[in-house]
């Protein structure tokens, strides 16, 4: 018999990564519109986009990565699974990839954004029209690119660790 309370270690790490992935990377799936939107209600709203999105990846996103990349690997060691198993180790290779662009590509990308967007909206002047530069504009459509590409790894790792193929 079990008690309604007894909850494991293994339980409490599921709990924490599935957790972890819904707020972490849950918010940087609207990244995806926040340029878009900011650019069509007035481009001087972008170096705060800018701003927001590296405040996401570093204050929800990276810390959530911890979480997930600690805790998978707690439940691998708990459970019944090896690390050899192929949805784990796509979900690994998945998740390094997910790390690596984060602080390697997207947050020196968005400061980066960030001076240009400023730059850009200073030579406006205050009143004057804003239009971003051709620069501008293809380092954001290429950061959207790869920003579409991790969305679909961490969709295809979430199918992994729910399917389990293999298994």
């Amino acid at each position: 018999m079990t008690t309604p309370f007894a909850i494991t270690g293994y339980e409490i790490s599921l709990f924490l990564h599935i957790t972890a992935v819904m707020v972490g990377f849950g918010a940087t799936f609207a990244e995806a519109i926040a340029a878009p939107v900011a650019a069509r209600m007035d481009p001087r709203h972008l170096p705060y986009v800018h701003r927001l999105q590296i405040a996401i990846n570093s204050r929800l996103a990276t810390p959530a990565l911890v979480v997930v990349l600690a805790t998978g690997i707690y439940q691998v060691v708990d459970g019944d699974w090896e690390f050899g198993d192929v949805w784990i180790s796509g979900s690994f290779a998945i998740i390094i990839v997910v790390g690596g662009l984060l602080g390697g590509y997207f947050m020196p990308t968005d400061r980066r954004l960030e001076a240009m967007a400023s730059e850009e909206i200073a030579a406006a002047g205050p009143t004057g029209k804003v239009t971003m530069s051709e620069a501008y504009q293809q380092a954001a459509r290429t950061e959207g690119i790869v920003g579409a590409v991790v969305g679909v790894l961490l969709v295809v790792a979430v199918f992994l660790m729910v399917v389990k193929p293999g298994v």
